[in-house]
């Protein structure tokens, strides 16, 4: 018996090699699945987001041998001085409440006065 004109050894062989390439490609996909999910559980421990089930079973199921790629993490990394550099929404009504308000209207005033007055150069209308 053939099978697409190949003899039944050559057609077992075919099914053997498609069945380990599936299983293979499988096996990438899921792990670029787990590292996926490893790099959202970085994201929301960093950002303080709640986890995600979906993720936590995901890494369950690909074991510890699961790390995120390098370039993601130096991704993940850089940004974080950043993060530090802004201060909380706590700390900046601190310094409003810290502010001189009669030296902000003050600045407020000049800056008013200086840019009418430059208007007043540069347009002829007015």
């Amino acid at each position: 018996m053939s099978h697409d004109g190949m003899s039944r050894e050559e057609y077992e062989e075919y099914q053997k090699q498609m069945v380990e390439e599936k299983m293979e490609r499988d096996a990438e996909f899921a792990t670029k699945k787990a590292e996926r999910a490893c790099l959202r559980t970085c994201l929301r421990e960093k950002y303080r987001i709640p986890k995600s089930e979906q993720d936590e079973i995901m890494l369950q199921q690909a074991g510890d041998d699961i790390d995120v790629p390098e370039e993601l993490v130096k991704m993940v990394d850089g940004e974080a001085p950043q993060e530090e550099e802004n201060p909380s929404i706590m700390a900046q009504m601190q310094n409003l409440q810290n502010m001189d308000v009669g030296q902000l209207k003050e600045k407020a005033q000049a800056t008013l006065v200086e840019m009418k007055s430059k208007a007043e150069e540069k347009c002829t209308v007015m």
